[in-house]
Order: C-alpha cells, then structure tokens, then sequence
C-alpha cells in the first residue's frame, strides 16, 4: 500500500489510502499489540473526523475499546500512552505534510514507535490477507481527559523567561491548542488558531518560505527569537534576533547548557547521522558521550531508551528526552530553549552569537536528487572517496556518513519521499564548494 512509510502510515486521502484503510487499520491493530484497548488522538485536518469515525470502528468491531483523547498535539499521545500504562494508540495526522494529506501514527507500550520494520508490514500483510469477522462482543468508546495532566507535566520546564522577547508562528497547528497555556499573552504570536486548511502556509518549517512571516515578525518587533512549530506540534524550530534560521542540529549542542550545566547531570546524547559534526565537539566541554543513528522517530525513540541516554535530536527538528519516556515533543525542546536563551540573555549574550559559537563549519543544508536507482548512485559516491583516501569514520546504517579531517558527507535515501539526499560539511566554503560539485557530477553520471 502506498501509505505505509518507515515510520508511519501517510499519504493524500482519497487517493494513497481510504476511509476503508482506516477501518482495517483499527480492526487489525488490536491483534498486532495484543490488546483490547486503544487510545486514539487527532489533529485538526479536514479529514481526520472522517479518519477517526472508521478507525474507531475498525477497532470496536475487533471486540477492543477506544480512549477518545480528542484534538491533540502528537506528543500528547505519546504522553498519555506512556502515563496511563496503553499498550497501543494512534494519532491521526499528517505531521507537517500539506492539507490534502492525512495518516496515523502509532506506538505500542511505553510509547515506542511502531514503523515499518516492527510491525506496519506485519499490519499491512493483515490487511491485504485477512479476512473480517467482527466480533461478537464489540468493543466501546470511552473519553478521556489528557489535556491538563500533560500541561502540567510541561509546565514544569517554564522558567522567568520576562527578559527575553519571542516570536511563535503555529502554523495553524496543534500548538495551538497548549501554548498560550504555558506561555501566556507575553510573546507575540501569529497562526495560532488552529486550521486544518493551512491557511497561511504550510506546516513545514523546513521550508524556507515557511518561515518567511516569522522572520519578518522578529525583525519588525526587535524580538530575541523566533519559534515555528509543525502541524503535529512533535517538531520546533527557531530563528535567531536577526530573523536568520538556526539549523536544528545545532540546538541538541545548545541543550547541553540545560541538562549538564544548569542541572548538572551526566549522560548520553544521540544524533541523527546528518549531524553537524559540531555539535558533538561544542558537547565535549560537558564531557557528553555522543552516539550516532539513523533518522526518524522509529529508530531514534527506540535507540535513546536502548543507550538509556538524556536526550537527542535530529536535524528535522525532533528532539527527544529521557524524562518524556524517550519521545519527542516540541513544546518540551521550546520551553527548555526559551530558559537557556534567557539564562544567555542575562549574560549579555545572543541567540546569534551563541549559535556561531556552535556552528563552526560550513554547511551545504540537504540537497535533494530525483533518481531512481538510489543505491547504485550512493555506492558510487562512496568509492570514489574511499578509493581515494581513508576516510576517519565510515558509517553506513542510514546511507553513508563518510569523514575526513577538514570535511564530511552523509549520503541516504529519504524514507518518505522520493529522493536521494545529501549533506556535506567542511572547514571551508572554498573545500565545501568543490566536494558538492564532485558529489553531484557522480551523481549525475547515474542519471
């Protein structure tokens, strides 16, 4: 089916899966987890009422009960899976993806993610071979309030932040929904309400015409920082006081001021394997012990408890953390950043200078290729630098992470979308220029 990815179940509706899809997800989910009751949340899509009513279904004549949580931001049902002991939930969402999308993203116990290699494919198969029969004891819709039990677990992260001025776009997403909560009238906000339409843009932050109004909002007022959330509210991101975009990699090395300096702990830290490599050098002044893994939630959720490490984050934007049963929310990452801007605010210290002092290698950002044969095209890549120098690290469970000295590349196929990626870093734009430009030359010879 063409909705099940790596790390979820997404698509157009209507068109890569249907309401029917959605009944036999929620029919069939019961038996993949082994349970017979199910905690189901929704963002504000057109589509997800719809989604909802045949999920809900699905899972009702399997003879299993649903925990109605209603509108919610992602990491909400993270949070009420993990707390209130559900050994399966689902989000209806399509995280940041335009509004014609929709999907489910589902976790098991503790809130690990189910993806594609722990049980979507085994779900799938379910679907495509097994047959219906309802049970004869159907199952049962119950409500259940979340909402302010997790405000208050994330009101414990909210500092005097009085001195710092901030700027939050929504996007019209389910931050909407908490963050006036947390954070009161005080910063400046701009597409909050929330509308599954996406009026204004899309939810994507990763997009730079995304972006655009929150720039303009930070500069316009003077403010210190800038924050921009997705559609699903698990992803944050943030612009500096000068309106410039702060790559997401380089927050898991701001972090670190937060949890091994304010709080003095110690512990491990995990990366996806497109990190700045300055991340884990600005990490060793607070002797963090660095790890390296592939990207997306499926995997890095389920490493983070593995390693038993503090927290992790991704360059997507995804932060992850022990003391959030090993998940990713976005408004836990924002409330822990606005406290360490703050703290560097009172030094007299910026976001900008702060994050130059972090990011000290030139970096090309994720160049994407349309090309079919993927695998051929990152072999190619590899042995011609392999071939001609040893490199320092060689990774090779994402793509290809491949490290020199003074510059470094990872190479990978997206799990989502139908791209080749590539990212490289070097101590100079002069070396970075030309080993984009021999990156890209083998690239096209396989075209």
């Amino acid at each position: 089916m063409k909705a099940f990815h790596a790390y979820d179940i997404r698509g157009i509706y209507n068109q890569d899966f249907y309401k029917n899809d959605a009944y036999k997800v929620g029919f069939f989910l019961p038996k993949l987890l082994n349970t017979k009751k199910i905690l189901v949340g929704r963002d504000v899509r057109i589509s997800s009422p719809e989604i909802f009513e045949y999920l809900t279904n699905g899972i009702t004549d399997a003879g299993a009960d649903v925990y109605n949580i209603g509108i919610s931001t992602t990491p909400m049902v993270y949070y009420a899976t993990a707390k209130n002991n559900f050994d399966a939930s689902v989000q209806i969402t399509a995280s940041h993806n335009a509004k014609q999308y929709n999907g489910m993203k589902i976790s098991r116990t503790n809130a690990l993610p189910v993806g594609y290699d722990n049980g979507l494919a085994d779900l799938e198969k379910m679907m495509l071979n097994n047959k219906i029969n309802i049970s004869e004891l159907k199952g049962k819709i119950f409500s259940l309030e979340v909402k302010n039990d997790y405000l208050n677990f994330l009101k414990q992260y909210i500092s005097d932040f009085s001195n710092l001025k901030i700027g939050i776009d929504c996007s019209n997403g389910m931050a909407g929904l908490l963050i006036k909560d947390l954070l009161g009238d005080k910063p400046k906000y701009i597409y909050e309400e929330l509308d599954g339409s996406f009026p204004n843009h899309e939810a994507n932050p990763l997009v730079p015409e995304n972006i655009v109004d929150l720039q303009k909002l930070v500069l316009d007022n003077r403010l210190d920082l800038g924050l921009i959330f997705d559609g699903d509210a698990d992803r944050v991101m943030f612009v500096d006081e000068k309106g410039k975009f702060i790559s997401p990699d380089l927050i898991i090395a701001l972090l670190g001021h937060y949890f091994f300096e304010t709080h003095n702990r110690k512990g491990k830290v995990l990366q996806d394997i497109r990190t700045s490599k300055a991340v884990g050098e600005y990490l060793q002044q607070f002797d963090a012990e660095m790890h390296t893994w592939r990207v997306g939630r499926a995997y890095a959720a389920l490493k983070l408890r593995e390693i038993d490490g503090l927290y992790g984050g991704e360059l997507a934007g995804h932060y992850y953390f022990k003391d959030f049963y090993y998940s990713d929310s976005g408004l836990m990452a924002a409330l822990i950043v606005i406290d360490i801007f703050a703290k560097l605010k009172q030094k007299g210290v910026k976001a900008s200078d702060i994050i130059k002092k972090i990011g000290t290698y030139e970096n090309s950002g994720e160049i994407n290729f349309r090309i079919e044969n993927k695998k051929q095209a990152m072999d190619n890549v590899r042995e011609y630098f392999v071939d001609k120098q040893k490199p320092e690290v060689s990774l090779d469970f994402d793509g290809y992470r491949i490290e020199y000295k003074d510059w470094w590349f990872n190479i990978r196929p997206s799990n989502t979308e139908p791209y080749l990626r590539l990212l490289v870093e070097a101590n100079s734009k002069e070396l970075l220029n030309e080993k984009v430009d021999i990156i890209k030359n083998i690239i096209k010879k396989q075209t």
